[in-house]
Order: C-alpha cells, then structure tokens, then sequence
C-alpha cells in the first residue's frame, strides 16, 4: 500500500494512500468520512502517536479555531485527518 505524507510542521506527520486523502477532501461536508478513514488500522496506529500539545499548536497556526476549540484532542485529530488528505491531494 503506497501511502502518501502530509505537511507538518510540528511533527504531526501523517501517511495516507492516495485514495484515503481523497475520501477526506471533496466538496461537501466530509465528516463521516474522516470517521471512516479514522477507524482504519494504520490510520489508528498514528493518530495514537500525536502529542495533543504539538497538535494543538499545528492547528492554531491555521488560524480556523480558537482555544477553547482546540481543547478537545478528538476533534483536532478530525480537523488533522481531513486537513491531512486536502493537503495530499493537492500535493503539498
């Protein structure tokens, strides 16, 4: 399985394959989608590694949330996942 890795600044590197990335990054809402593609072994198996803190740092960078937004760990690995298969798409 050929994966593919997003852009990261703080270490919240993410492999997906090409065909993960895309199930995550199309017009529409992509919700159940990233709740999917979170159920999947090898997506578990790095989520379970990104520290909460260096997470939370890479999202606030974006600009999109604010502290009490980036409380939640779950969520920010959702905004991770789906911000991770936009940027493999569009081969950032």
């Amino acid at each position: 399985m050929k994966t593919l890795w997003n852009s990261s600044n703080y270490g919240n590197d993410l492999k997906l394959t090409k065909s993960d990335a895309h199930s995550v990054s199309h017009s529409g809402t992509c919700d159940d989608d990233v709740d999917y593609l979170m159920t999947k072994p090898y997506v578990i198996k790095q989520l379970n590694k990104i520290s909460p803190e260096q997470l939370r740092k890479e999202l606030y960078d974006y600009g999109a949330w604010d502290d009490d937004q980036l409380s939640d760990h779950n969520e920010n690995l959702k905004r991770w996942v789906w911000i991770s298969g936009g940027d493999i798409v569009e081969g950032r």
